[in-house]
């Protein structure tokens, strides 16, 4: 039997290759996708390890006996050890907020680990030597030679003020202090001698406002004391999801504070390992989706090749029967035919699948590194174990897709497969349609529609096909939409590259020299966009109406709740062109006698209760309500009237350089002169105006340079580059879009061929059929018409079923999400517009043309025809 359905499959090659191109495209889709991630993940960790440095867990202010706890743990593989010495006072330096050098030591391994680009020289290899940042002289204007001797006084930042920002200890995250007669010191400090033995480039983890240059000298571990105190950072063995329980009680064991101990979380997530488990499990549930879609996906694409196998072999199984074969040999044929079909393809489709994926991966390289300056490039990563699931998931998906053939092979009948009748059903009730199809449409409607009702099972299949095709797409492109929104939820920091930050406190004089840098600085080539904010903070008292539900909770009765109002006074310009973009009239306006103002509504934020990001109402007001402003006088407890202002727009959407403050704040955008009117009678000592400049930038670290050598030196101002902090975040967020479009590009053209694929089959399959209705005077406009109405029935049926199913799928991706990211549902209203005028179209366009095909048929012929 297995040689009789051999010799058959080589007698119907055209059959057989469409049949096994089917295979290879579903098994390269699953290849692609497990090697896609697998891939993706290790170039995440290149460049993190790149950036940042290759380490698992940081302890911080270790002694020599718990150093050798640590390395003798059996899950460590290397420590790298490193020690901030301190400070020193850089003389001649021209960066007034930074005026130091900033000493550290690392021994050899750590110098391996972490990232060290060496320009020339060479690195340290004893205590008194010293590699230095080319920073020092490109940006301090402080010039040192290699195998140059210094002597400097060590010690460290101590400020006077503590307050909440600072305990009193400074260090690389803080900048420099001098204001209005506060400033830092300098204490026990320590004079060092070192040899210059090196310069490297700015190390890519120092602060872009840190107050010193960093400067790395060797640290030799033999010297080290029993109570000399060191931070050691451990390169694991097996990073496993419990490193987080296994460290803290490894810490507790060994006397070693929580606080000491910190994680490389940017590389860790790219291991799977997150300290968030919500998180995790989203991401878990989510992808668990995806694929099942896919396999679906596939199945129906495999189970429409093989059906249609065993439909065009349904008269060859007819006579096998006749010759005396049973159910089971007629089944195992198909199985038979699956399995050559699967050993030549499923090997096929993991190189082209592999193949695809390198040819991608090779010109999306130099997109993805020209663009955020990744320094890794993408590589093909192939696992055991990748490939084990790819050809596991890929005999399953054939599995499935071949026992609805093979059971219907079993039941085929010798009488009805030479018949050819056994897939038609022309009962009376079967293809009985109501009269209004005539009524409201035509006779060919009614045909049309008789035509789909006398073949269910041809009918059912292109149905299917559709309806997963509809799926596939929607559920796709649902999933990517909200991935990214969850990337928006946890990418919550400023959305400018560049803050430049005034004195509170401006003379006439210095607000004109601010002005004047402003628009010198706008005006710079790489500034891309800016936006000047004035700052300064109030309070409003709002009813039980206006507040939601969970701020509801924190009063009692029906008393008002206090806002933290921070007003956000943008040029009139800019506030011009904020109000067109989210929809409100120009027009509108903002003077000090309407008092109009935009409130920012909501905001998606941390909730440590919940454990997960949630978006919520920060007010339920509308727009036309008033608030009232007051000012609260810290001295006196009065509480000083300032007027009302007019809601006239609620929005989520931030200009640039605003960050919402959270819930029991308000953050309100309004005119100069509304903030004048609203700080009339106000001393300016009571309301200090925080004025910082927001840039976009195509080259920050460029801006940041010009903005340094400009004339305007006069105005002090603080710069805050935030080009490193963003990089990473800005490279995945390229890399996901890269990858997402490309597998939206992939599924849609695996869903059209699919369509493709079954409506082009189905259609030369009725070739007798459509002959026939040629013979008894049906007119190629009637036959056009009628074809017509056959793709708009599918269409109809297939969004019929498609959209509910899909629709569902999004509500499960959705509960998957919120288990981390608490927002609400929104249907894709324009993905639903594609998928509808898409079916329609692409169903039209394949039945014309495949029925186009057969009007040059010789009727005679055609009838002659035995497939129905």
């Amino acid at each position: 039997m297995n040689k009789v359905t051999w010799q058959t499959m080589k007698g119907n090659k055209r059959r057989t290759l469409v049949t096994i191109i089917g295979v290879i495209i579903s098994v390269a889709m699953i290849t692609a996708v497990s090697t896609l991630g697998v891939s993706f993940m290790d170039l995440m960790k290149r460049q993190t390890i790149a950036e940042e440095g290759n380490w698992h867990i940081l302890f911080k202010n270790v002694n020599k006996k718990q150093l050798e706890a640590i390395q003798k743990d059996d899950n460590t593989e290397t420590v790298l050890l490193s020690r901030d010495i301190g400070y020193a006072l850089l003389e001649g330096s021209t960066n007034e907020n930074k005026p130091y050098l900033f000493v550290k030591e690392y021994d050899q391994e750590a110098f391996s680990d972490f990232p060290i680009d060496l320009i020339e020289g060479r690195l340290p290899e004893s205590p008194n030597e010293l590699v230095i940042s080319e920073h020092i002289e490109s940006n301090g204007g402080v010039h040192f030679d290699i195998g140059e001797t210094i002597t400097i006084g060590v010690g460290h930042r101590v400020y006077a003020g503590a307050d909440e920002h600072y305990d009193g200890h400074l260090n690389q995250n803080n900048p420099f202090i001098n204001d209005d007669g506060e400033t830092e010191t300098l204490k026990h400090v320590m004079p060092k001698t070192y040899t210059i033995v090196g310069i490297m480039k700015r190390p890519s983890w120092e602060p872009s406002w840190a107050p010193g240059y960093t400067v790395i000298s060797f640290l030799d571990e033999s010297s080290l004391n029993e109570n000399e105190k060191i931070n050691v950072s451990v390169v694991l063995k097996n990073v496993r999801q419990s490193i987080f329980t296994d460290t803290e009680q490894f810490a507790d064991k060994l006397g070693i504070s929580q606080d000491s101990v910190s994680y490389h979380t940017d590389l860790l997530r790219y291991y799977g390992v997150m300290e968030n488990d919500g998180i995790r499990t989203t991401l878990i549930s989510l992808s668990s989706i995806i694929m099942a879609i896919i396999i679906i996906g596939s199945v129906s694409l495999i189970y429409n090749a093989f059906a249609i196998s065993v439909s065009e072999r349904s008269k060859y199984l007819g006579m096998l029967a006749s010759i005396g074969a049973t159910k089971k040999q007629k089944r195992n044929s198909v199985f038979f035919e699956g399995t050559v079909i699967g050993i030549i393809s499923i090997p096929l489709g993991i190189l082209f699948g592999l193949i695809g994926i390198g040819i991608t991966f090779h010109y999306i390289n130099s997109l993805i590194q020209g663009s955020f300056g990744i320094d890794e490039s993408l590589k093909i990563v192939v696992t055991p174990w990748s490939i084990l699931i790819s050809v596991a998931l890929s005999v399953v998906t054939i599995a499935l897709s071949l026992y609805i053939p093979a059971r219907r092979a079993s039941k085929i009948s010798a009488i009805d497969a030479i018949r050819q009748s056994h897939e038609i059903e022309l009962t009376r009730k079967t293809v009985k349609t109501s009269k209004l199809v005539r009524k409201i449409f035509c006779i060919e409607a009614e045909i049309a529609l008789k035509n789909l009702k006398r073949n269910k099972r041809r009918y059912i299949a292109t149905i299917f096909s559709l309806v997963i095709s509809i799926v596939l797409f929607l559920s796709v492109t649902f999933f990517i939409d909200q991935l990214k929104t969850g990337m928006n939820f946890t990418n919550n920091g400023s959305n400018a590259d560049l803050t430049i930050s005034f004195s509170s406190y401006l003379t006439e004089d210095e607000a004109k020299g601010v002005e004047q840098m402003v628009s010198t600085i706008a005006s710079l080539d790489t500034v891309t966009e800016y936006n000047f904010i004035q700052t300064f903070t109030k309070y409003t008292s709002a009813n039980v109406q206006l507040l939601p539900d969970y701020l509801k909770e924190s009063i009692s009765n029906n008393d008002s709740f206090e806002y933290i109002v921070r007003f956000y006074v943008m040029q009139d310009e800019k506030l011009t062109e904020f109000a067109k973009e989210i929809g409100i009239d120009s027009n509108l306006p903002f003077d000090d006698k309407r008092m109009g103002a935009i409130v920012i509504d909501r905001m998606p934020y941390w909730d440590d209760e919940e454990r997960r990001y949630v978006e919520r109402p920060l007010i339920e007001a509308n727009v036309g309500d008033r608030l009232d402003i007051y000012h609260d006088h810290v001295e006196s407890g009065e509480k000083i009237n300032l007027g009302s202002i007019e809601i006239i727009a609620l929005t989520n959407k931030l200009p640039l350089g605003i960050q919402a403050t959270g819930p029991g704040n308000l953050d309100i955008i309004i005119s100069k002169q509304t903030m004048e009117r609203l700080l009339n009678n106000l001393a300016l000592e009571n309301t200090p105006l925080n004025t910082s400049l927001y840039l976009k930038s195509s080259d920050s670290l460029k801006t940041e340079k010009n903005i340094e050598e400009l004339e305007e030196n006069d105005v002090e101002y603080d710069l805050y580059n935030y080009y490193y902090s963003k990089k990473q975040n800005d490279q995945v967020l390229l890399v996901f879009k890269v990858f997402t479009y490309g597998f939206i590009i992939l599924i849609t053209l695996i869903s059209v061929a699919n369509i493709i694929n079954t409506l082009t089959t189905s259609i030369g399959l009725r070739r007798r059929e459509f002959a026939m209705l040629r013979s008894i005077g049906m007119t190629p406009k009637s036959f056009n018409k009628m074809i017509r109405y056959e793709s708009m029935f599918y269409g109809i049926k297939a969004l019929a079923y498609g959209l509910p199913i899909s629709i569902a799928i999004m509500l499960l991706m959705h509960r998957a999400m919120i288990e981390s990211f608490m927002f609400p549902f929104r249907l894709p209203w324009v993905n639903l517009g594609i998928v509808v005028g898409s079916v329609f179209l692409i169903v039209t366009l394949i039945m014309l043309y495949s029925s186009g095909k057969m009007k040059k048929d010789n009727i005679i012929d055609a009838l002659k025809q035995e497939n129905i």
